[in-house]
């Protein structure tokens, strides 16, 4: 394991936030996504469950997304930023199936500073580690997703299956046709 379980979780969860989309089809379309997400991507503390709650981490998209394909330096930078503005206060927390773990904002606080915190924390390890490397944009031509390399030979270069193999059938043709 790479990662701890918190850590990795939050990565994740990081990555599907970014990659979500504001076109129609957008996997946090509404109230009741957001909610659904939050219980997939195991989001602890408050849930105003409002259209203000869905729309402010809506807007985390952009600074999440600069945050995981920053180089190093850069990143720590703004995961200190982001610690500071949010008054964030590291305690060892235990709950539902978790051991002890690091929370670093309250469970009241709103939705998108507790997102905000629990994705600075775990690119805290990302950036003590030295695995930068592991963050990067999708190899598919025509995607620029953020994809989240877990592998333990580093060999993901898609975001999803659907890019890998959309790339391979691409491949495919193009050695036919040659």
């Amino acid at each position: 394991m790479l990662f701890t379980d918190d850590t990795d979780a939050a990565l994740r969860a990081a990555v599907a936030l970014v990659n979500s989309t504001d076109e129609p089809g957008d996997p946090l379309g509404s109230v009741d996504d957001l909610s659904a997400f939050l219980a997939s991507w195991t989001y602890t503390g408050r849930h105003d469950a409002t259209a203000e709650e869905l729309e402010s981490v809506r807007r985390l998209r952009p600074a999440l997304r600069s945050l995981l394909l920053a180089d190093r330096d850069e990143a720590a930078a703004i995961v200190n930023d982001m610690l500071a503005r949010a008054k964030a206060l590291p305690q060892l927390r235990r709950h539902h199936h978790w051991d002890w773990h690091l929370h670093a904002v309250d469970p009241d606080r709103p939705l998108d500073e507790r997102v905000v915190v629990e994705t600075a924390m775990a690119m805290v390890d990302v950036i003590r580690a030295d695995e930068m490397s592991r963050l990067d944009t999708c190899a598919a031509d025509d995607c620029d997703d953020v994809v989240l390399d877990l592998s333990r030979n580093r060999s993901r270069r898609f975001c999803s299956t659907t890019c890998g193999n959309r790339e391979a059938v691409a491949a495919y043709r193009a050695r036919q046709r040659g």
